[in-house]
């Protein structure tokens, strides 16, 4: 399923189950911006929208009704995740409107939730830096849900070291960072490629360095 028939049956899917103000500010608040950053950042990332909720209804301390660009609500974890344009969440703001934005941001913290912001200048112009910085928080989390019979410890570690360097990994940068010796650290990526998670880049005859594989988050839950 490619990407506009997806986002089409999802959001379609959560219009069928809202009524009131839920529906009205999906309809209203789901434009450009939001499916923008769906189709540049979460979509290569992940190739399905699973646990994701567009226009996700939260309440303040004082039981105000909010409403985060999209929420992520996988069972290890609950993640906000806003699209913010300069003009309408910096510019025009007055003070009162930024202290409550910062308030918002402690009280969701101390609630449990993990929160996410993009600007929408680089969903547009620099997808990449939003997916690496994506990756860098999320991560973490989908690799402890693993199951330790199917990734080993050392494995997620050289997952983890992959998110990080936002590159291409190689033998050499698993050598130096563990300080193992070249044959170990070919033999930990070569046993990640074959489970799917990375994969192989050959320049000439070898292979030189591994990158990870699309879909690899799905693989690690």
């Amino acid at each position: 399923m490619d990407f506009e028939q997806a986002h089409r049956e999802w959001i379609d899917g959560h219009l069928a189950v809202r009524s009131g103000e839920r529906k009205g500010r999906l309809l209203r608040g789901h434009l450009y911006a939001e499916k923008l950053l769906l189709q540049n950042v979460w979509w290569p990332l992940f190739g399905n929208f699973d646990h994701l909720h567009p226009e996700y209804e939260i309440y303040d301390w004082n039981r105000k009704s909010q409403f985060l660009d999209f929420a992520f609500l996988p069972p290890f974890g609950r993640f906000g995740i806003e699209c913010d344009g300069f003009q309408s969440h910096v510019k025009d703001m007055d003070r009162e409107s930024f202290s409550y934005s910062l308030n918002r941001e402690t009280f969701l913290t101390g609630m449990g939730w993990k929160m996410i912001h993009f600007s929408f200048d680089d969903v547009q112009k620099r997808p990449d830096v939003c997916r690496m910085l994506l990756q860098l928080v999320v991560g973490p989390y989908l690799i402890r849900s693993q199951s330790a019979a199917s990734v080993s410890p050392v494995e997620k570690d050289v997952i983890r070291l992959a998110w990080s360097l936002g590159r291409p990994i190689r033998p050499m940068d698993v050598s130096q960072y563990y300080e193992v010796n070249f044959r170990t650290a070919r033999k930990w990526l070569q046993g990640l490629a074959d489970k799917g998670l990375l994969h192989p880049l050959v320049r000439g005859k070898y292979v030189r360095s591994y990158e990870l594989s699309k879909g690899y988050f799905e693989q690690l839950r």
